[in-house]
This record gives C-alpha cells, structure tokens and sequence, in this order.
C-alpha cells in the first residue's frame, strides 16, 4: 500500500505569523498565532476554510475508508440499553434501538407495557438535539429532562406527566449540569441554574450557578434561590433529597476540584431549607452524601481512605467524629458505586450493600453487611468489564440491577439477588445483533520512567505479539476517571483488519486512588506525558509494534496528552489523531470552561503553576526544523467546554514548523459539541480516523 509518508509536504493554507511575545512572571511568551483565536476574524474563517478544502478531500480518498465505515456501521447496529431507574412499579430506562441516532427513554409499566416518553431524534431528525439528563419524581408520575441543541450542552429542562407524555414545565434555560431533586408528591424539585448573563460580570455567564426550588407552573425567576450566593463562582452543585422529603442534601465542588464541601437541611424544621449546617467543609477529599430510606446520611468519600469508602451515620448529627464505615477501603481495589438492599422485599431497612470496586481497571462486584461491615462475597463470572452504574428500588428490595459492559459486550443490564448472590443473569440484553470479530485482550503491567507500574489492555488478533502490527495506543489520565473496558466499535473494526488497540491506565485517572490521581495533576503532570511514553516504549520492545507503526490517539484531556506526546517524543510514533484538545496551556483558563479545571493543571496567574504549563504546554514547544509525526486534529464547532482554538494554533505552528512531508490536517465539524453525537456523525469521524491510522501505519483491509 502506497501511504502520504512517499509523497511531498502538502501545501498548507498560509497563517500569518506574528511578532507577538508576552512577558508573564518573568517568562517571555511567544504567540504567533493569537489572531486564530477569534473564530470571527476574517483571517481565521479564511485560514478554516482552506483546512476544509484540504482536509476533506484527502480523507474521503484514503483507501479503506469505505470499508471502515461499513463495518463500522454493522458494530454500533447492536443498539444499548440502560439499567432500570425504578419509582413504584414503574421502571424508566434508556435504550438504543438498531438504526437509532440517538437513545430514547423508556417507560415500562407495572403490566409489562413500554412506552417512549423522549426521543431527541423524533423531536429533532437532523440529530443533532441530545437527552442530557433526566430524574423522575419519586411517585413516578412526573418527569425532568434535559435537552441541548447542536451539541452546545447547555440543557434546556422540562417536565412532563408520566402517564399522558404532555409537558407541563419548560423550557428552563442555563441548566447546564443540574441535578434535579424532587419534593414528594411532584408538584416542587431543587435543581441548579446559572445567573442570567446580565447579573455577572463580563465573560463570566459560564459560571456563577445556585441552588433554587421550583413549583411547577409558576416562573422560574420566581424561583426560591436556595444556597450559592457569595461562594465560588466556579462551584458545580450537587442536590438531593430524602425520599419521605425530610432532608435536603447540597454539595460544592469548585470547578473539577477533587474536594467537597457537603450541607445538609432538616426540611421538616421551621427553617427548612434555609437551615443549611456543614457536614464537611474545607476537607481536602471528595464526598457523595445522601439520606436512604433507613433515615440515615450515607457518605460515599475517599477522605482518610485514598481508594473510597461508605460511611453512614445520623443526619441530625452528621460530625466526621460519628461517621461508621459500612463498606470500609480496601487495600488493592477502589469503591467505585453502590447500591442498598433491604432484608426482606419492600423492607425500609439496609441489611446488605451491593458494592462495585475497580482494581487494574476492572469492576469487581461484592456484597456487605450493612451492620458488621463485613465482605459476605464476590460475584463470579464477569470479572473484566465495567459497571456503568448500580440500582436498586429505593423503597426497599433484595435485588439489584447492573449496567454492564466489556470489550465483547455492548451496554446490557444484570440482575443479581440476595437469594443467589454468587452469580447474575442477563435481565436485558443490547438490542439487536452483530457477528463480532475474534479478538484477544491481555492485561499486562510495565514500568514506567520512574518505575511506577502500569496497567496497559492490549487487544489484538492474538494473545501475545507473533509479529509487529499497526498500532493505535490510547489514553487519557486525568481528571480522576477512569479507562474501563467498553464495547468500541472503533477499537473492535481496527483490530479486525489486524492491527492492535492500547488502551494505557495513565496516573491522573482514578484507577487507584485518589493518590493515583493526585500523581497526575498539577506539579506532576509530566508523569502522565511518561507513563503514555512508557507504554509506546513496552509495545515496541514486545514486540506488538514498531515506531513506524504505532499512532497514538486521545481526545479532550487526552488530546493533551496526545499533544504532548508529539512535541516531546515526535521519534517514538508516526500517526496522531488529536481530538476536541487543550493545547496552549498558557490561555486555557480563558476559554470555554477552562476556569474550572485549574485544580487539574494549575493556573498562569501564579508564576510557580505557568512554569508547570509552560513546561509541557504542547503549543510552546514545537521547535522549527523537527520531523513530527502525522498529525489529525479533529474538533467540534459548538464545543463548549474546549474551545477550537486550541487545535487550530498548535496546527498552524505545526504546519509552519515541521521539517517532513507527514499531513498535518484539522478536520472541523460544525452542529456538534464536545459531548454526545449521533450515531451516524460517529460513524462518519471514526471512519476518518480509523482511516488515517491506517494510511499512516500500514494496514491494509
């Protein structure tokens, strides 16, 4: 196969190189290309639209693309389905049709009878609207979603009547992020709202959020505000309340912050919810709380215990000093999720804690006593997957339901009993069905610089290397989440046309710990950037790949990764698809929602923080006369959250800069954000993607 590598150095679109150069904390800062930071310039729409017209017809002539797509379009044809979110007899839940853009909720009632309460493709064909969210109130009888609209994920709320479909509320606006916590009886909910952009200062209508009480049918800036007046800006709140509506429970995080600071209200006081008390405040830990039908505070924290516990203990005096655990940490596995299970059916007791822990990046299912805090036993059976999330009816059972997934297996739901607790059954299976590709996935450990081990998935057509192949590693490491088994059609359509898929378990995740986490962000972030290097380094001398035929792929904060990869190892890879990316890390803070993640990173207000971001920020350190790799950046017009401009400066300094003929290409799309796409738009980007890989790599269909 003849590949771009033999042919001459495309003509790249020119971009105007500035003489700027800013001088913050003693650092002198170029920034050649500051003017692609306004979508609107009349340079930057030109400069965009000649990336378009180069771009595109480069990709759509790659050969295999076709063939990507089509197969492509066969694995995500299986459809998903969702874990049953129980309020009386009614069950609501999520599923994807075969054929569908998009999921749709479910209702089934107590007869057995379905019903589609929301379809964002039946409200919007060109798929583009997204379900966002959505809380059912706690009789079932009513029901708050969120919509957004070309993937802006700002999520507009409504409500409707379970039983007829018509809506009686919305649309609320500037509910991005917002839970929803509903009164009994469904006529009131707690939910977050942004201040209107005239209320904040300039530049700032991103942020600014409070806790309010709605009654359906009146205005919403009517609305009670409850609690956020005067904190920080940047906080994203969590709302929840008990289900016999006796305590409200509100959380804050600054931005992505791993800490909590944790209020509960007793609404059965004469001060009811504007009687807010600390639980937790200025405690350097996370903190999930709730009140369960048994009528005690539930906390879910990693505070003291780096790798999660859950504790329990009486709401009307929640001190840290009381606090008992009832699933205590574990030394070599982190508490993921959990659920509560009574002794007997419908009883309001917690007898027993239906446990999700991860360890090496699989989910491990286990039940506890609630009294003893004792382990009473492990589930067999699916030991390599991930639980996408537990539940339970909250007015009381012996059973649980599992949302579970692995790299065979699309989004199906278990069903485990405390009456045979060693095993599960399929309750529902993914609609649909596929022949899937017959792959192996190994579970290794290598070494990274400092000699931290590793945990890297590889999935190939065999179980170790019987000889080099085309090679996409993947990785994300920040952010304290996680990379778990999924079904990929992606992974699974690259794997079938013989190449092998990475997938490297990188410090910043939280596949260890908070402490795993923590050795990833801020002054130690170039561990992740070395770990990610590690990993190329362990499939080469494996003896899976070579230099030549390893790419490396990320999107979001992996994006940055992907990005740094480039600029500090541009010898050890030869392909980069580079997705929704941070990039200049100097001016992340100033767009999209960057503000919030200077926990993550840090911030260039501080002197010692820009000397972290300057140290690795991929956008200040290409060099000029350096052979980089083949670079795919791939981003989203309405992105929000990561603003294109990140993507668009570091593929202009590349272009400029790099001294070999490999394409240093953006691929822009518009009407699409940062979050969830149709299934059609996923067929078209990954084909790109898998495509390029291909033509770069080697690998022949």
């Amino acid at each position: 196969m003849t590949t771009v590598a033999a042919q001459t150095r495309p003509a790249y679109p020119p971009a105007e190189r500035l003489d700027l150069v800013e001088t913050r904390h003693g650092y002198d800062i170029p920034d050649p290309y500051r003017w692609l930071e306004d979508p609107a310039d009349p340079r930057t729409v030109a400069w965009s639209a000649e990336q378009d017209a180069l771009v595109r017809p480069y990709l759509d002539g790659l050969p295999g693309r076709a063939g990507f797509r089509q197969r492509l379009t066969e694995l995500l044809r299986v459809g998903a389905v969702g874990a049953p979110v129980w309020r009386g007899a009614r069950a609501f839940f999520t599923r994807r049709e075969p054929g569908q853009e998009h999921a749709a909720l479910i209702v089934r009632e107590p007869d057995g009878a379905e019903r589609t309460l929301v379809d964002p493709t039946s409200l919007d064909p060109t798929g583009t609207t997204t379900l966002d969210a959505w809380v059912p109130s706690i009789e079932g009888d009513r029901l708050a979603y969120q919509l957004s609209i070309g993937g802006d994920e700002e999520s507009r709320m409504f409500v409707l009547e379970v039983a007829s479909g018509a809506q009686v509320e919305g649309p609320i606006d500037r509910c991005r992020y917002s839970p929803v916590a509903w009164l009994p009886r469904g006529d009131e909910f707690y939910y977050v709202r942004r201040l209107p952009a005239d209320a904040v200062p300039a530049g700032e209508d991103r942020f600014h959020r409070r806790v309010y009480r709605h009654r359906i049918g009146t205005d919403p800036t009517a609305d009670l505000e409850v609690h956020g007046a005067g904190l920080d800006p940047t906080n994203y709140y969590g709302v929840s309340v008990s289900r016999d509506g006796g305590w409200l429970i509100v959380s804050a995080a600054a931005g992505t912050a791993p800490r909590d600071d944790v209020w509960i209200a007793d609404l059965t006081s004469a001060g009811g919810d504007r009687t807010l008390l600390p639980v937790q405040l200025g405690v350097d830990a996370k903190c999930h709380a709730w009140v369960a039908r048994d009528g005690l505070l539930y906390l879910q924290t990693n505070r003291d215990a780096p790798k999660g516990r859950l504790c329990r203990v009486d709401p009307a005096d929640p001190e840290y000093a009381n606090w008992v655990d009832v699933v205590p940490e574990t030394p070599d596995a982190v508490l993921s999720t959990v659920t509560l299970v009574a002794s007997t059916e419908g009883a309001a007791d917690v007898a027993l804690i239906f446990a999700s822990h991860s360890k090496d990046a699989c989910d491990q299912l286990s039940w506890w006593d609630a009294e003893t805090a004792r382990q009473l036993g492990m589930v067999s059976g699916r030991e390599a997957g991930s639980v996408l999330g537990l539940t339970s009816r909250p007015e009381g059972g012996r059973e649980c339901w599992i949302n579970y997934t692995d790299h065979l297996t699309p989004p199906m739901v278990l069903h485990w009993s405390a009456d045979a607790p060693a095993t599960t059954n399929i309750a529902e299976a993914a609609p649909g069905a596929v022949d899937l590709p017959d792959v192996r996935v190994s579970r290794l450990h290598y070494e990274s610089a400092d000699g931290t081990a590793v945990h890297l998935f590889v999935i190939a057509p065999d179980s170790a290397p019987q000889q080099p192949r085309p090679t996409i590693l993947y990785g994300y490491g920040g952010f304290d989440l996680s990379v778990t088994p999924t079904y990929t059609p992606t992974l699974l359509t690259w794997v079938e046309a013989g190449g092998v898929w990475a997938v490297a378990n990188l410090r910043g995740g939280s596949e260890n710990g908070e402490e795993w986490h923590r050795a990833g962000m801020r002054a130690s972030k170039q561990n992740v950037f070395d770990d990610f290097a590690g990993a190329a380094d362990h499939l080469v001398a494996a003896g899976w790949t070579t230099p030549a035929q390893l790419g490396i792929y990320g999107g979001s904060n992996g994006g940055l990764l992907v990005g740094a990869t480039l600029t500090q190892r541009p010898d050890l890879i030869s392909a980069v698809v580079c997705s929704a990316p941070l990039l200049d890390m100097v001016r992340y803070e100033l767009f999209g929602l960057g503000r919030t993640w200077s926990d993550e990173y840090g911030t260039a207000d501080e002197a010692e923080e820009l000397g972290w971001l300057l140290s690795y920020s991929p956008y200040h350190r290409v060099q000029d006369g350096v052979v980089y790799p083949a670079v795919l950046f791939t981003t989203f017009g309405s992105d929000t959250r990561v603003d294109p401009m990140h993507a668009r400066k570091l593929c202009a300094a590349l272009q400029h800069a790099t001294a070999g003929t490999s394409p240093i290409l953006l691929r822009t799309e518009r009407d699409v954000g940062h979050g969830a796409r149709s299934v059609s738009r996923t067929v078209e980007l990954a084909s790109d993607q898998l495509a390029f890989f291909a033509d770069r790599l080697g690998l022949t269909r």
